[in-house]
């Protein structure tokens, strides 16, 4: 009997000790995710004040990374010799036409002039076999007309769509479709599909691993539902994605002439403050996700400004780091220093163009 309870005993000990082994690699496994979770992405470029000529085949010695001015370890870092995702946003909206301006359907149409050759770009930049485009038109709602593909033959099916089509509605939502791109939601049914249903979850480019990573938002900045607050702005900053912004604004001024809205939005037009704020948005997206802002005036400049935004995805570098454990649900300043050649001293003659600030999660 003795020798039976001596047994018993003595296999109650082993399973106790296997379960807090495994409890314990259970608590390991979950710190180790909790940490991957918590490192902040940087996507940047370098180029140079003088020339603006965009570096490559720097290394990861090369750079350093500060949080509110004070080092931290670069844990991961890539070249730009990896393939990409993009993303192509567009506002496809008539928020422009008033009910009675003659020839309303020309200024609906007034951003394809950036638009087609945007898609066209894009589908030609495809290179490597793992290189991905998306295209996504919204104005209440986004809209993906292709999800991410590596045929440029279905990119230029998505921008022939849009070609042959008319803004319906003067709604616009870009900061929510901003979070879904980025994201992920659900949101209408990819359009080429030809699904039965109609919503469907869409995976974001933040859920995407191992690439050079960029929107290209062609909009005039306005948000006409009103979305444009800090739960919104925080979840586009913290995706880490560089947006890179094509404003229409000026487009839509020279069509209208005279006919802009004075300071306050007037019969269904914008007022003069309402684009003065648009405009100030894109530039903040551009400078807080670490992308660039370029103001298109004419059809003449887009093929320059498809150029630099090539350069920059092209070029583009990407590290990733561990923030101080801290839960204060605050904005922390970011900065990308750069020693090109290697001395010690960080070179003020280039340029990192990275995201400026990463939020904090709260307690």
């Amino acid at each position: 009997m003795k020798t039976f309870l001596s047994r018993h005993f003595a296999f109650l000990i082993i399973i106790a000790v296997i379960v807090s082994s495994a409890s314990n690699w259970c608590a390991l496994a979950q710190d180790v995710e909790k940490a991957a979770s918590t490192r902040v992405n940087v996507n940047f470029v370098v180029y140079s004040k003088k020339d603006a000529q965009v570096l490559t085949g720097l290394k990861r010695a090369n750079f350093a990374v500060f949080v509110d001015g004070v080092q931290k370890e670069i844990a991961d870092f890539s070249s730009p010799d990896r393939p990409f995702a993009v993303a192509l946003l567009v506002e496809f909206s008539k928020w422009p036409t008033p009910l009675f301006v003659k020839g309303g359907s020309d200024l609906d149409r007034t951003a394809f002039g950036v638009i087609e050759p945007a898609g066209r770009f894009l589908s030609q930049l495809i290179k490597l076999p793992d290189d991905q485009v998306s295209v996504v038109a919204y104005d209440m709602r986004p809209t993906p007309i292709t999800d991410l593909t590596n045929d440029p033959k279905r990119v230029d099916k998505a921008i022939d769509l849009l070609m042959r089509n008319y803004p319906a509605f003067r709604e616009t939502a870009l900061f929510d479709s901003l979070e879904v791109v980025l994201n992920g939601g659900r949101m209408d049914t990819v359009v080429l599909d030809e699904s039965r249903s109609s919503k469907a979850e869409y995976r974001g480019l933040d859920s995407v691993q191992g690439k050079r990573k960029a929107v290209i938002l062609i909009a005039s900045g306005l948000d006409t539902l009103g979305k444009s607050d800090l739960k919104h702005a925080r979840k586009i900053q913290n995706a880490g994605v560089p947006i890179y912004v094509i404003g229409t604004v000026d487009l839509f001024k020279a069509k209208l002439g005279n006919k802009v809205a004075g300071e306050k939005a007037k019969d269904f037009l914008p007022g003069k403050k309402d684009l003065e704020q648009a405009e100030s948005q894109l530039r903040a997206i551009a400078l807080e996700t670490g992308g660039a802002y370029f103001p298109c005036a004419t059809n003449g400049e887009v093929a320059g400004i498809l150029h630099n935004i090539g350069a920059m995805l092209l070029g583009q570098y990407s590290l990733t780091f561990t923030p101080d454990q801290i839960r204060d649900g605050k904005e922390h300043q970011i900065e990308v220093k750069v020693d090109v050649n290697g001395d010690g001293v960080y070179d003020e003659q280039f340029v990192v163009q990275a995201r400026t600030v990463y939020n904090a999660p709260k307690k």
